[in-house]
């Protein structure tokens, strides 16, 4: 099986808030993404690099996973970006407006063979050519998919409201070309910051899709998120029953096997060993 890491919380902070970044390394997340694009106004953007990079090679994030949102490559500011993430220390870079592979494949010349790299789907271009983006995994370290749902959304011009129905295919793409490659898959941020019951229904809806976790715009959304993509009691108690079962020696050699009266195969040793796992190290 392959390396695992929970990633069930991703919170962007602007780069350019020193209070905010402080605040990151107490917070309950998964993954903190200092953020370069979107947060940061154009006058700021390169002392927000500066930021950023001092940031990371101070540490203190702990178990957080620390990523730093670069701005697109073929902006003023892009490319400087990545040449000064190239041995900073980040887990990864994460790439907006990726629309082909060629962006992936400039950033990983520009970034050497430090970072991983997070691609934020976001664009319709992006969408209808996710299958080449995601053969480019393998010359360029590309681990993760971000849905950018605000921004398609914008592109697209679809309105999602609370459903996000105009955007469920889209969703159900993105994993299901992630799964394929082997990828990450993080579902995209929610603009509501205070009905948290709001919040965790998006949440659970991007778990209901396959999603590996959510990407956050606030602190106050990382419970729901946290709650939603940590795996249940009985989750865990039914993984442990399936390993069990396929490690006990009467069932040594076989792919399916029976567990509390249903058939269990191979594939849900798989998901079962990944759900002890990702209850392991967030401590279910």
């Amino acid at each position: 099986m392959t390396h695992i890491r929970p990633r069930r919380s991703a919170l962007f902070m602007p780069a350019s808030n020193a209070r905010a970044v402080e605040k990151a390394r107490t917070l309950d997340c998964d993954v903190v993404i200092l953020d370069l694009e979107d947060a940061v106004a154009p006058e700021h953007k390169a002392s927000a690099r500066d930021a950023a990079v001092a940031a990371v090679r101070e540490g203190g994030f702990g178990h957080r996973e620390l990523v730093v949102r670069a701005n697109a490559v073929d902006t003023a500011w892009g490319m400087d970006d990545l040449a000064v993430l190239n041995g900073s220390g980040a887990a990864a870079v994460l790439l907006p407006k990726v629309s082909d592979a060629a962006t992936l494949r400039t950033a990983r010349a520009a970034l050497g063979e430090g970072p991983e790299l997070w691609a934020m789907i976001e664009t319709c271009r992006a969408v209808v050519d996710l299958p080449v983006i995601a053969a480019a995994a393998a010359d360029t370290a590309l681990t993760t998919f971000v849905v950018g749902t605000n921004d398609l959304a914008k592109e697209m011009r679809c309105r999602p409201g609370a459903s996000r129905a105009p955007l469920l295919p889209i969703l159900t793409q993105v994993v299901l070309v992630a799964r394929m490659a082997g990828l990450v898959a993080l579902d995209g941020v929610i603009n509501v910051l205070d009905d948290e019951d709001a919040i965790e229904a998006e949440c659970r809806q991007g778990l209901e899709w396959g999603f590996d976790g959510k990407t956050l715009i606030h602190p106050a959304q990382i419970a729901p998120a946290n709650r939603v993509f940590t795996p249940s009691a009985d989750q865990v108690d039914w993984a442990r029953k399936v390993v069990a079962a396929f490690d006990a020696a009467e069932h040594a050699g076989k792919g399916a096997i029976r567990v509390d009266g249903k058939m269990v195969e191979l594939l849900h040793l798989e998901e079962a060993q990944r759900t002890l796992a990702i209850a392991e190290l967030v401590g279910r």
